[in-house]
């Protein structure tokens, strides 16, 4: 086991959302002791920080990740794909959005049946390339992130694109949310 700093400790419990006393209660020691092991005011004996390491590892296990709800298999079109395609598409996957990627895979925007019906409007949109009608504004995550990030960008997207070093690796959408809630 590598030996975590006061400071890690301190940064590792914060992001866990996790309070002094939350923690010492889940690793069986005293809440002073959480605060001045973090204060870098008590070097603690192993056995100690083994038992906080742990209680934060299992706080850590209970984190849901958009890795642990997104879509991995995702059905993109191009930016030069027709709308009739897009729309071809999503009536097949039972999808009401689709990432949008350029010629090397990078996702640059998205689009979505309301994307279209506000299109159609003005337009006859079936011939039109997916790059006039898409959304050049969409969220993105990387899969580290949680849950209850990618829902806040949910709040004001149609989904939430997931991406590990630039590529597309999944998407989260609100009916995913919904399943996870309801596990």
């Amino acid at each position: 086991m590598e030996l975590p700093t006061d400071e890690e400790l301190r940064e590792r419990r914060e992001d866990l959302e996790l309070t002094q006393s939350e923690l010492a209660d889940a690793a069986d020691v005293s809440q002073p002791l959480v605060a001045r092991i973090e204060g870098g005011d008590v070097d603690p004996r192993l056995s100690t920080l083994r038992r906080i390491v742990e209680a934060l590892d299992a706080a850590e296990g209970e984190i849901r990740r958009a890795r642990d709800i997104m879509h991995e298999d995702v059905v993109v079109v191009r930016m030069d794909d027709s709308i009739a395609r897009a729309v071809d598409i999503m009536g097949e996957e039972g999808f009401s959005q689709l990432p949008v990627v350029d010629e090397t895979g990078t996702p640059v925007g998205i689009l979505s049946n309301s994307d279209i019906r506000a299109h159609r409007q003005d337009h006859d949109v079936e011939e039109l390339p997916v790059a006039e009608v898409m959304n050049e504004g969409f969220a993105t995550v990387a899969p580290e992130a949680t849950v209850d990030e990618v829902d806040n960008y949910l709040d004001h997207q149609d989904a939430v694109i997931v991406k590990d070093g630039g590529s597309l690796v999944g998407i989260v959408t609100d009916a995913d949310i919904a399943t996870h809630l309801s596990v």
